[in-house]
């Protein structure tokens, strides 16, 4: 008890014991003296909530940034995704929905300062490591995260593009961002080079200036502490609603002697795997602990407060003692759920605030319109052969042995691996994987029939049958790489031999396929006579494309999609990647579509890609709520 009034007195005395600066001159710091922020020589104490653009059609970022502001916070923290900006080496995209100027511009005229996480590294449950796939590093793997040459060369490359743009942003400069983060979560992370710290923090210092206040985050263990922080960086901490507050800002002051109490990620919820019970985090008890922090004086982001969707391919992955990958919805049981609508954790929460600072009046903008469309019932796309020359225009990479997702530069989605029966299997014989090397998921045919599929760390033998010379075709699935811990340095595809009774399989075409690029150019639905690959058959059962419309009723609103006995596959309406479906592992059972993406005057155009097999009726269903929670099993 006592020290908790210890914590409690010394950072309150923050809050009228604090210095000054000059009238009218911007600034943000530290002041160590009196364990506390400062904006404008005056105490300060943020309430912020975490908000990835990245997830978030750039059409309703306005909607989600004045959510949080009406909520009564007074900053949002916001991760940089390096992958997101630089798919291809050396070519940046800032347009769009990847507009991160546009996004602080919107956050600064809405009332909110920022607190930036640009990495480079960022977790997240992001792709890979959230921030680190600038795909040609892959070759450097066992060296990321450190002062490999090739590998601190690309950062350097990197934040060279990205710094000046933020720079102007800095609150010093007239704009929200009061604290940048270096790295992140770097003592969770095996490498633990303090050279490499040492060397962003120079690129930082260098590009930003000698008086942003930098900072680093790091999980509530004496060793994510000790590797994570340097001198000259503040050393700030991170943990949710079952942790010992005074135990944790204790850890923080171990490593932060004075300053500000900070958690950097304070859990409002948590992430979802396939297979996994949705997460839940109750709200009365996220209400409860935010509302102890703020009265130590603490300094608290809530991770998250709007989630948003991995659309695409962006989820990441956990490797624990197996893979695990997330789900494509990124809800993580927020206080504005994945479509943005306030919950009754929101309202909770902004009730503690009220307790702590003037809340704006007036009512909370209300949830986005919803729209049940109903059924759409979908066609296989009746084609023969050729698909291979619309889905992998350049053709196949012929190679003795098979090749990685990453030697071929195919870095998301799927390749389909070619070869041939070396001899008659008139019985069924075993293909293995004996160093466990599908990352993640094969789909294996024999001359267009489907006959199984091999999936990491779960299953490493199937039984296939066949006449020598007969086609096989393995269709594997990234299902998002390692973004977290000791396994981020993780391949796709097959990454080691196959073997087929005793032989190892041999002479592989490789094809990359870019199935988003087809469907963003029109096809299936321009190009239905088109052909199909022997992987593909008239069967419901193993991979195929199945395509329809949404016919337009006036109406552009959101809407969720559910895939009732459906398998396993991949959505896109109008060209847009909705990301993953698998209901019968679980627990998403829907997928959310922002009611931008639709035409509310033309028909939508629905592709679908069924990895395992498609139910007889062959119908889709859009409803006006999301079902993130269903059975959740092996499948």
């Amino acid at each position: 008890m006592a020290a908790v009034l210890l914590l409690v007195a010394v950072n309150l005395a923050c809050l009228s014991v604090c210095g000054h600066v000059v009238s009218g001159e911007r600034s943000f710091s530290v002041d160590y003296k009196n364990d506390c922020f400062l904006k404008d020589g005056k105490p300060f104490q943020y309430i912020s909530g975490s908000i990835h653009y990245s997830r978030i059609p750039r059409y309703y970022w306005k909607d989600r940034l004045l959510k949080m502001y009406m909520t009564g916070l007074n900053a949002i923290q916001v991760y940089v995704p390096w992958n997101f900006h630089e798919a291809v080496q050396g070519i940046y995209n800032f347009t769009g929905d990847r507009d991160l100027e546009h996004f602080l511009d919107l956050a600064n005229q809405t009332g909110l300062l920022v607190i930036l996480r640009p990495g480079p590294y960022i977790c997240a449950e992001w792709e890979m490591n959230m921030h680190l796939l600038v795909f040609f590093l892959i070759q450097y793997a066992p060296y990321l995260l450190s002062c490999a040459p090739d590998y601190v060369q690309a950062v350097s490359n990197w934040l060279a593009v990205l710094l000046p743009k933020l720079k102007p942003w800095l609150y010093s400069n007239g704009g929200n961002i009061i604290t940048v983060q270096v790295e992140n979560e770097y003592g969770s992370y095996y490498a633990c080079d303090y050279n490499y710290m040492r060397h962003l923090r120079t690129l930082f210092r260098f590009f930003l200036g000698e008086d942003t206040v930098l900072f680093t985050t790091d999980g509530n263990t004496d060793r994510e502490m000790m590797c994570g922080t340097l001198e000259g960086l503040y050393a700030t901490i991170d943990f949710g609603t079952d942790t010992n507050i005074t135990d944790a800002f204790n850890r923080q002051r171990r490593f932060e002697p004075r300053g500000p109490l900070v958690n950097s990620e304070f859990y409002t919820g948590w992430l979802d795997h396939w297979g996994d019970q949705h997460a839940v985090v109750d709200a009365q008890k996220v209400s409860r602990v935010l509302g102890e922090m703020l009265t130590m004086g603490a300094n608290v982001n809530m991770y998250m407060f709007e989630g948003g969707t991995n659309f695409g391919y962006w989820n990441g992955a956990d490797h624990d003692s197996r893979f695990r990958s997330v789900v494509t919805s990124y809800d993580y049981d927020a206080p504005l759920s994945e479509a943005g609508d306030p919950t009754e954790k929101l309202l909770d929460i902004r009730d503690v605030i009220k307790q702590f600072r003037d809340v704006p009046s007036g009512p909370m903008p209300p949830a986005t319109p919803k729209f049940a469309y109903g059924f759409v019932t979908l066609s296989k796309v009746n084609i023969k052969t050729g698909l291979l020359n619309i889905l992998s225009p350049p053709g196949p990479v012929k190679s003795q042995y098979p090749l990685t997702f990453e030697e071929i530069k195919q870095y998301y989605g799927y390749m389909l691996y070619q070869t041939t029966l070396p001899w008659d299997l008139s019985e069924p014989t075993p293909l293995i994987s004996p160093m466990n090397g599908v990352h993640d998921r094969a789909y294996v045919s024999v001359n267009g029939a489907f006959q199984g599929l091999l999936e990491r760390d779960t299953v490493l033998v199937m039984n296939i049958s066949g006449q020598k010379g007969d086609t096989v075709d393995i269709l594997v699935e990234n299902m998002g790489r390692v973004n977290f811990g000791s396994k981020i340095n993780d391949y796709k595809g097959l990454v080691s031999n196959l073997i087929l009774g005793k032989d190892v399989l041999t002479d592989w075409k490789i094809y990359p396929l870019d199935i988003d690029g087809a469907i963003t150019r029109g096809w299936p639905q321009s190009n239905s006579r088109q052909s199909f690959p022997a992987f593909w058959t008239e069967s419901t059962v193993g991979p195929a494309f199945y395509s329809g419309t949404l016919q337009p009723n006036g109406l552009a609103w959101d809407t969720f999609l559910k895939l009732n006995e459906w398998t396993k596959g991949q959505v896109w309406i109008n060209g847009v990647n909705l990301g993953r479906y698998w209901p019968a592992r679980g627990p998403q059972q829907t997928l959310y579509v922002p009611g931008p993406l639709l035409s509310s005057t033309q028909p939508n155009n629905i592709t679908v890609l069924e990895l395992e097999k498609a139910p007889a009726h062959l119908r889709i269903l859009f409803m006006d709520r999301p079902q993130l929670s269903g059975a959740a099993g092996k499948s």
